[in-house]
């Protein structure tokens, strides 16, 4: 990790679960971080639970990743005040309850596709953009799924698996841009099982082996501090005993 000391990252869906467990361990670690989410308050809550000497390097910033003016605005503003962007973590999701056949849900599965889908390539562009003008080569995390490598059986998933899906063809479709494009940006994919977080629906969370935020985001440390000769394309990570 030590050639992102100093260096600017982003972590969309700061507020709780993943994303805040990712924000603090990269504060920890030396980054500027720029933590997004909707409840911003949240964000903020998090530098209570950091060193003194990390406090400052977490930066809350009000953002609706469902939402490109959103997006585009802030963006805006991590480049007039830092610079541009590293490091993005492409965090933020929703999974609510519902079927997908259910009458009357045509706004709830826009939201899962608009956070899911577009708020994480409207992200990646952006980084993306702000890495090539200063020629950069930085990092993209994908916070993925298993349900991105299959489709399990449970209730109430609606889109979602069809979202994680479209972020397991997004991520090679931005290794091949990257590629062409002749830069040493890298893009990862990291896969969870269960985790043991709010957007889970309390009847799969009490019945399966969970794993925690933090081990996500050790993985998350894990491959943004490899070399720049490695890429690690995908990091499939389960709890011991989950059968899907």
């Amino acid at each position: 990790m030590d050639r992102w000391v100093g260096k600017v990252a982003v972590v969309t869906g700061s507020s709780s679960g993943i994303g805040a467990a990712v924000a603090k361990d990269l504060a920890k670690a030396g980054m500027v971080v720029v933590g997004l989410a909707r409840r911003v308050e949240c964000v903020e809550a998090l530098k209570q639970n950091l060193p003194e000497s990390a406090r400052n390097r977490l930066n809350a910033f009000k953002c609706d990743v469902s939402k490109e003016e959103d997006i585009l605005g802030t963006f805006k503003w991590i480049e007039e005040k830092f610079g541009g962007v590293d490091v993005l973590i492409n965090n933020a999701g929703i999974l609510p309850e519902a079927d997908l056949l259910e009458a009357e849900n045509t706004q709830l599965l826009r939201d899962v596709m608009d956070t899911n889908v577009m708020g994480l390539v409207l992200c990646s562009r952006e980084a993306y953009q702000s890495m090539k003008k200063r020629s950069v080569d930085g990092h993209v995390v994908h916070i993925n799924s298993i349900a991105g490598r299959r489709v399990p059986n449970f209730p109430k998933l609606n889109i979602y698996v069809a979202s994680k899906h479209a972020v397991t063809a997004i991520t090679e479709t931005m290794r091949n841009e990257l590629r062409t494009a002749g830069t040493g940006i890298k893009v990862t994919s990291i896969s969870p099982g269960m985790v043991e977080t709010e957007i889970l629906p309390d009847s799969i969370r009490s019945t399966m082996p969970m794993l925690k935020s933090e081990d996500i985001s050790e993985a998350v440390l894990y491959v943004l501090g490899t070399p720049p000769r490695v890429q690690i394309h995908e990091l499939i990570i389960k709890p011991i005993g989950e059968t899907m």
